[in-house]
């Protein structure tokens, strides 16, 4: 059997979850980590954001382009969180909607 295709971490700059790594499907409970972890790893991102644009802001030594970074970082994770959860969604309802 093939393995899946994973997207490389120094491609993404973004770790994969340990459940959503390969072989760890049978674990208990790899859904419910994995969308924690996702979970944490968004609030992470939007809390260096803003403790960036905050020495930014307050003219500490934070240069224009690392805090530029920061907030792009934290947005895009969570654009890409929310259209994870968006398909998920979908996938819940349209088996929901399956006739047996």
């Amino acid at each position: 059997m093939a393995s899946p295709i994973l997207p490389s971490p120094a491609v993404s700059g973004v770790a994969l979850p340990e459940a959503a790594k390969p072989g760890s499907a049978g674990k208990a409970g790899g859904f419910s980590q994995a969308l924690e972890e996702a979970i944490e790893k968004v609030d992470r991102f939007q809390q260096e954001a803003s403790q960036t644009v905050q020495r930014f802001l307050s003219g500490e030594s934070e240069e224009v382009h690392s805090t530029v970074l920061a907030t792009q970082r934290a947005e895009l994770s969570l654009d890409l969180f929310l259209q994870v959860r968006n398909k998920v969604v979908q996938a819940y309802q349209e088996v929901m909607r399956m006739q047996l």
